[in-house]
């Protein structure tokens, strides 16, 4: 059998880990890491390694539509281009607007940027990253004088001590987390410590845990530096050389944070714990100081950031090898989208819309007269003047803001009372694409041509193995084509990412500032096939053929500001915007898990994803559990001050804090009934980069008990009816659904059937004990396992993982049907419990027994035995977890 492979880039955090993808005669799509990849050598998270299984067409948008009825291309665009026309000329350009995305490839943002800020003449074009990145880039042009990440993944190699602040990197960058855990293994002398309200899976390796009070970043980052001075560790030849602002810098942390002790207070930690991590600090040559959304996504994130800043400046640590600020990008392509000017407030090749050569430099090169002179509307800005009706129309690109917008209903809303929504995305069906008048299906990862830009400057090209199905386009020839039919034609002649690569990349250069470090013109007048064959090349790039070490960025100690010195931020702490009170006890918290990514669109596809963490839940602390009656397994109902709520089920864990809860971001009205957790968190952001603080909501919860609980697998979705809550995942060939209610079915051996539609003559097992509220049934169809429905009066319902695996089988023995409906399996046959291992399909039980039946007394002793942990380890720090549980129990 045939076997075609293409290298390319994974579609998923900013990583920007190479990938091998394999396309089989049988259409099959295998996926492995690309070794010669600089990004990841050859590692793959779980979600990488699963992207083979998200590739079908089942979810697909596939044709244009006009209010749900398929069109052609030219009916779409004219109407598009029709009603963007006309609001512009009766209401002027700011009353139209462009919501993008960091899952944007660098070319379309690119052609999306230019067509709204140069010819349409409004900076009304804003990108989700603005709710995960904005707060960095802002940090880093106020220290730096450009948003230049300082660093590089080597860096997490050479250095003697990592600081990781609000990143949780064992699950949301897995392999970098690899990558560190890796050089600690190799070199025990290297020092982690982990600075985040939760014990997070990444805390595992960290040889001290900072568990901080939620919102206190700053105090303890303003206490390092007064202490780093005070302690004499102040590089002094450095600061006097190349930085500005020391003193105020420093005035301004003493007010804050004096000494050891107010900051451990402030902080909620021990003088002990505070003193060992500013000693390591201090005595520690090589520190990288890593950062991502714990940070970032605060009412004060750019300050949070810029203290973290000036320690680095205040020792000198920057500039050189094994140290440095690093942020950890969250999306696959925010990197690149920060390039082109896709924030509201930038032009392309990292220029400034309040800088008036910048505009004149960029309107010459476009040849324009219509570019746009002052700042576009935020994201969080944007919706407001949607729901204001002073935004006529929008056209919101590969992104999903009713689920991941702050205050997401009200998102909603304003989406519902918009004139005009225009939704271009790969799926046919998500929460914000429901709300369009016109949708336009765009290619997705396997079709694409394009470059996308890393956490560490690094440019990688994804391409295509996959033909565009349907009647599906790039983003960038959608744009392309529109921006011609609204009478742009000569600005947009482009026939491939090729052509606009390389416009780009000579804008890079066009009479660029010396201070300026963002440059890809050596880039520039490549052949078509230097740029299908391009390999991963970190910027600046001004010669190509010569290419100079990128890896170190300002180590001449000179940066990015007209006086070449970098700047020294006096920051002031401030507290988050929302306090708890009686009516809202609780701090909400809200992230992602291991498996899953953004909204679901992509990884709900993959049944190996869905296995790890199926349904929404919350975290909260055992204390707080006991005080207000709220049991593990049971759901709870959350609510904010947004006045809405959520229903998710409950995960009580001592890794949590006390008086704080946690809740994953992903799920959405396609994977669950009432869970989506943006709805609840109070639109409050940051008022430098408009920022939202998803890390700080406050809020309340009960709990919520059922009359019954249930699950039920089916290879056809089920018409749910009397669930006021369900949760649903993808299976291999089948769907599961965790469901539960307060109102019941006056006979649910009635309702089953209409549930599963059950057809007259198939065969149908069941049992039903209506006294106590149990029922259970099965169906088979020509020997298969069809579907089976759980229900009982409390949640102590039988495990799935064995049920589910009779799905996979071509029959069902007799033993196997005699056990069914107790759901345990026959003495024979073995469980392997909840699936831990999402690449070999590996359960706790199965490690458990490997712990305590086979003497495994180590991650690597468990992979030896059962594989879990040995392929992309993401699943290491739980299969740590679960051997010191099994010796414990044992």
């Amino acid at each position: 059998m045939s076997v075609i492979s293409t290298k390319t880039t994974c579609p998923y955090c900013g990583v920007g880990c190479g990938v091998i993808a394999s396309m089989h005669e049988n259409g099959r799509v295998e996926v492995q890491g690309d070794p010669d990849h600089p990004a990841n050598f050859g590692r793959l998270c779980s979600k990488g390694a699963a992207l083979g299984e998200t590739v079908h067409l089942g979810e697909r948008l596939l044709y244009p539509e006009i209010n749900g009825e398929q069109v052609s291309w030219e009916q779409a665009y004219s109407a598009v281009a029709t009603k963007f026309s006309d609001v512009i000329k009766q209401h002027g350009p700011d009353a139209v607007a462009f919501y993008v995305s960091g899952q944007l490839l660098t070319e379309d943002y690119y052609v999306a940027n230019k067509l709204m800020k140069g010819f349409i003449g409004s900076a009304n074009i804003d990108t989700n990253s603005r709710l995960c990145m904005s707060s960095v880039v802002a940090a880093y042009k106020r220290a730096l004088g450009e948003d230049v990440v300082p660093c590089n993944y080597d860096d997490l190699e050479r250095a003697q001590l990592i600081v990781l602040a609000g990143t949780n990197t064992a699950w949301c960058h897995p392999v970098l987390y690899q990558r560190i855990a890796q050089s600690k293994e190799t070199n025990p002398n290297v020092k982690i410590v982990c600075i985040d309200p939760r014990r997070t899976q990444t805390s595992d390796i960290s040889d001290l845990h900072l568990s901080v009070r939620p919102g206190t970043d700053a105090i303890l980052f303003n206490g390092l530096l007064v202490w780093l001075e005070t302690a004499g560790e102040l590089d002094q030849q450095f600061v006097n050389v190349s930085t500005e602002g020391v003193e105020q810098a420093l005035e301004s942390a003493r007010q804050s944070s004096p000494d050891i002790h107010r900051v451990a207070q402030a902080c909620g930690l021990s003088d002990e714990d505070v003193e060992r991590f500013y000693r390591l600090f201090a005595r520690t040559e090589r520190v990288v100081t890593v950062f991502s959304q714990g940070v970032n996504q605060s009412s004060s994130g750019v300050d949070k950031i810029n203290s973290i800043i000036n320690c680095h400046l205040l020792t000198g640590r920057i500039g050189r090898k094994g140290m440095g600020p690093f942020s950890f990008t969250g999306q696959p392509n925010a990197m690149g989208g920060r390039e082109v000017g896709g924030l509201a407030n930038q032009l392309a090749a990292h220029m400034e819309l309040d800088n008036e050569a910048h505009r004149d430099c960029v309107a010459e090169f476009w040849q324009t007269s219509t570019l746009a002179t002052k700042a576009g509307l935020k994201a969080i800005d944007c919706f407001d003047e949607i729901e204001k009706k002073n935004i006529k129309a929008i056209w919101i690109m590969a992104t999903n803001p009713v689920v991941s917008m702050p205050d997401a209903d009200r998102v909603k809303a304003a989406l519902e009372g918009c004139e005009f929504v225009v939704v271009s995305d790969c799926v046919r069906n998500t929460d914000t694409s429901r709300l369009a008048d016109v949708c336009l299906p765009a290619t997705t990862w396997g079709e694409r041509d394009g470059t996308v830009t890393n956490s560490e400057r690094r440019i990688s090209r994804q391409r295509p193995f996959l033909t565009a199905p349907g009647l599906a386009k790039h983003d960038w020839q959608i744009i392309t084509e529109l921006a011609q039919k609204m009478g742009f034609k000569k600005a947009f002649p482009y026939r491939s990412t090729a052509d606009i690569f390389d416009e780009f990349a000579r804008l890079s250069g066009y009479k660029k500032d010396e201070q300026r470090q963002f440059d890809i013109s050596g880039l520039a007048d490549m052949t078509l096939h230097e740029y299908k064959e391009m390999q991963p090349i970190q910027w600046p790039v001004v010669n190509r053929h010569n290419q100079a070490d990128a890896s170190i960025m300002y180590g001449d100690g000179l940066f990015s500001t007209p006086d070449r010195r970098a700047r020294f931020i006096a920051i002031t702490p401030k507290p988050p915007a929302a306090s708890v009170s009686e009516k809202f006890p609780f701090i909400l918290n809200t992230g992602r898990v291991r498996d899953q990514w953004h909204t679901m669109t992509r990884t709900g596809m993959s049944p190996r994803l869905s296995t790890h963490r199926i349904e929404p839940f919350v975290e909260i602390h055992p204390d707080d559990a006991k005080r207000l009656n709220i049991v593990d397994g049971k759901l709870a109902q959350i609510s904010s001050e947004t006045d809405a709520e959520i229903f998710v089920r409950v995960r009580v864990t001592d890794r949590q804090q006390r008086g704080s809860l946690f809740v994953p971001m992903h799920w959405n009205l396609q994977f669950s009934g009432q869970a989506r957790v943006s709805s609840l968190i109070k639109t409050v952001v940051d008022p430098i980069s408009g920022q939202p603080e998803f890390k700080h909501a406050v809020a309340n919860i009960k709990s919520c008990d059922a009359r019954w609980y249930g699950f039920i697998i089916s290879r056809k979705k089920p018409v749910l009816k009397y669930s006021r809550y369900w949760a649903r995942s993808r299976g291999k060939g089948f769907w599961r659904y965790e469901i539960a209610g307060k109102e019941s079915p006056e006979d649910w051996a009635v309702h089953a059937r209409t549930l599963l539609n059950v057809e007259a003559g198939e065969e149908w097992a069941e049992f039903y004990d209506k006294a106590d509220g149990h029922y259970r049934a099965a169906r088979f169809i020509d020997g298969h396992l069809d579907s089976v429905i759980f229900i009982d009066s409390s949640i102590l319902l039988p495990p799935r993982d064995w049920l589910i695996s009779l799905f996979q089988k071509d029959s069902v023995s007799a033993s196997e049907r005699a056990s069914l409906l107790q759901g345990l399996p026959p003495a024979e046959v073995e469980d392997v419990g909840k699936i831990i291992c999402a690449c070999f399909n590996v359960g706790d039980k199965t490690i458990c027994k490997a712990i305590t039946e086979q003497g495994a007394s180590n991650v690597a002793a468990v992979g030896e035995l059962c594989q879990a942990g040995t392929n992309c380890g993401s699943c290491r720090p739980e299969i740590k977890e679960l051997i010191s549980e099994c010796v414990v129990s044992s």
